[in-house]
């Protein structure tokens, strides 16, 4: 299989080294908008560097991995969907609401596989959670508490670009209370705090980020995001139910001291960011993509549950800008 890499940054990196020793993957074409960045990532992993996007599409490839900015998702995708090609993306699916629809209804309109890039569904911990809610382990499960939060905030020129708090960070645990429940939201409730660097204020977005769910079981859920957590990258779950209780992320790495006299000790070696918290994760998830291309399993994350995130996402920006609840139903795109 000849697989097509688009954006050798930071996740394309490690994407791009996962399916160069994948056994089903005898080759990569790597590119990005930095050449010399392309020529270094395939230097090292002994792969084809392409000199452009439009080599990717011209070359034969099977299908096409896209780690680029998120600016040009919605139309690399929506290329890709019209040349044939299965694709992997990175969330989210475009910019904004409208982008994602518009690229979907080419993936739709020409039958090709989407898989989107949603790890955390591929993580240990969240997989026996969403184990745990549906054997019934839990009892009713009444509530859930996910958070997220950053060692260190990413650069100021990102911010502008990244959609805002709840798009781009807080939208992995919309994903993962939708994926580990079974259950969709239907109303939130969001607020937001920007008391913080200035830079956040400047690219009119928050640090701090807080949201209410309520899921169609009656369900409740919290979801909290932080841009700037010095005591190591945290990102956790708990659901509660009537009959037990279970956490994703509590581990002897997780950035939390208890101040009780017999409470475990501070982590030694805290967790410092998503790309090591989550290695095996983005190995499984890009392993699964090469199964769905070759025909051997479903599609784990297609596109439009990555929409269904993304709706509760701008529910959230909606109800932070306008100091109220907010219905699902008015965010367009719900499924019929």
């Amino acid at each position: 299989m000849r697989i097509g890499l688009i954006g050798a940054g930071r996740i394309g990196t490690i994407h791009a080294a996962a399916l160069s020793r994948h056994r089903d993957v005898g080759s990569l074409i790597v590119t990005d908008v930095d050449p010399a960045r392309a020529h270094d990532l395939a230097d090292r992993l002994g792969e084809t560097v392409a000199p452009g996007v439009d080599e990717i599409f011209t070359w034969g490839v099977d299908a096409v991995v896209i780690t680029t900015a998120t600016s040009a998702h919605g139309e690399l995708i929506g290329r890709a969907a019209r040349s044939g090609l299965p694709v992997f993306c990175e969330k989210p699916v475009a910019v904004d609401l409208q982008g994602t629809l518009n690229a979907l209804a080419e993936v739709d309109a020409a039958g090709t596989v989407l898989q989107m890039g949603f790890q955390r569904r591929f993580d240990s911990g969240y997989v026996t959670a969403r184990e745990a809610v549906r054997s019934g382990r839990l009892g009713r499960l009444h509530t859930v508490r996910a958070l997220s939060a950053d060692r260190t905030p990413p650069p100021a020129g990102y911010l502008p670009l990244s959609g805002g708090i709840f798009r781009d960070c807080m939208i992995h645990d919309l994903d993962a209370v939708r994926w580990v429940t079974g259950r969709e939201v239907v109303t939130v409730y969001a607020t937001g705090s920007d008391a913080g660097n200035p830079m956040f204020r400047e690219a009119h977005d928050m640090d701090t980020a807080a949201a209410v769910l309520t899921l169609e079981d009656g369900t409740l859920a919290t979801a909290t995001a932080a841009r700037v957590n010095g005591a190591g990258y945290d990102v956790r779950m708990e659901l509660a139910g009537e009959l037990d209780t279970v956490v994703v992320g509590l581990d002897d790495r997780t950035p939390v001291a208890s101040t009780e006299p017999a409470g475990p000790p501070p982590a030694d070696k805290p967790w410092t960011g998503f790309l090591e918290r989550f290695a095996a994760a983005y190995e499984a998830e890009v392993a699964a993509f090469v199964e769905v291309v070759r025909g051997e399993r479903a599609n784990p994350c297609d596109g439009r549950e990555a929409l269904q995130a993304l709706r509760v996402a701008e529910a959230c920006e909606l109800s932070r800008r306008e100091h109220r609840p907010v219905n699902l139903g008015e965010i367009p795109g719900g499924r019929d």
